[in-house]
C-alpha cells in the first residue's frame, strides 16, 4: 500500500548520514511490496512478500524512545530489543499483522521482558487516518492506546471508517473513562503535532507503505509472517547479549 502520493509532497526529516542508506533499502523494501502485477507474473500485495533487511543501522536503532510513561509502546524501556512500528489504522496489513502476528510477539518475548514495541502513527491514507492517528494517541492520554488499538483493528472495523461518531465509538470500547476529555485531546495540537512527529520520522527513514519496522535498526517492509520476526528479534537479542558482555569486560 504505497503512500507515494502523499510522501513526495513532504519533505523527509533529515536524521543522519547513515540513514540515507538504511533509507534506500527501506524505500526499495516497500516498493517491492507493493509495485503493481507485471506481465511476467503477479507479485505479493503490500505487506506480505518483502524480506527482512540483514543490515542494521546505529542511526536507526537510536530512534528507539525507551520512555517508560510512553503510553503508545508496551515491554520494558531497557528491553534489548525494540521494534518500532510505523502503521495505519486503515491499513489491511496492518490489522493482519496487529491480529495475528503482534500477539504472539508480544506473548513469546514481550512478557519475558526480551522485546519492547514503541508504536509510531503514520497516517498515510487521507483525512479518516489522521483522525484515527489522532484518536489512539488520545486514548493514550487516558492509559487505553493498546486497548483503542485492539478495537481499531479488530476484524471489520476499518470498513466501518473512522468518523468522529465511530471514534468515540471505539474509544468507549476501548475503556476511555472520559469521553468529552478524549474528543478534546483528539482534536488539540498536541495530537496533531505528535502525530507529526511519528510521521516526519517515518518519512525521513524511507518509509513508503504501511506496516514498516524497525527492529533494533534494522528495516523491515510489511506485515511478514512470525518467522520473519522471530528471526529478526533473536539475531537482534544475539547482538545486545554480545554488546553488552563486550562493554562489561572492557569496564
Amino acid at each position: 500500500m504505497s503512500s507515494s502520493s502523499v510522501s513526495s509532497a513532504r519533505k523527509p526529516l533529515v536524521i543522519g548520514a547513515g540513514v540515507a542508506v538504511a533509507a534506500l533499502l527501506l524505500g526499495l523494501a516497500s516498493y517491492t511490496a507493493t509495485k503493481p502485477e507485471s506481465p511476467s507474473g503477479p507479485t505479493a500485495a503490500a505487506g506480505a512478500s518483502s524480506a527482512p533487511q540483514a543490515g542494521t543501522y546505529p542511526e536507526l536503532e537510536k530512534l528507539a524512545r525507551r520512555d517508560a510513561k510512553d503510553p503508545l509502546a508496551v515491554g520494558r524501556a531497557d528491553a534489548p530489543v525494540v521494534m518500532v512500528e510505523y502503521a495505519d489504522f486503515k491499513c489491511g496489513y496492518c490489522g493482519k499483522f496487529a491480529r495475528d502476528t503482534e500477539p504472539e510477539l508480544v506473548k513469546k518475548y514481550v512478557d519475558e521482558g526480551t522485546l519492547r514495541i514503541e508504536w509510531r502513527n503514520f497516517p498515510i491514507f487521507g483525512e479518516e487516518s489522521e483522525s484515527a492517528a489522532r484518536a489512539a494517541w488520545a486514548a493514550g492520554r487516558q492509559g487505553r492506546f493498546w486497548q483503542f488499538h485492539a478495537a481499531a483493528y479488530a476484524e471489520g472495523a476499518k470498513e466501518q471508517g473512522f468518523a468522529e461518531d465511530r471514534l468515540e465509538a471505539l474509544a468507549r470500547d476501548a475503556g476511555v473513562k472520559d469521553l468529552d476529555r478524549f474528543l478534546r485531546d483528539l482534536d488539540s495540537d498536541g495530537a496533531r503535532q505528535a502525530v507529526k512527529k511519528d510521521q516526519d520520522e517515518a518519512y525521513g527513514i524511507g518509509a513508503t507503505s504501511t506496516p514498516s519496522f524497525l527492529i533494533n535498526g534494522r528495516p523491515i517492509a510489511g506485515a511478514q509472517p512470525m518467522e520473519t520476526f522471530t528471526e529478526a528479534v533473536e539475531a537482534a537479542k544475539t547482538a545486545a547479549g554480545k554488546k553488552a558482555a563486550g562493554k562489561k569486560a572492557a569496564e
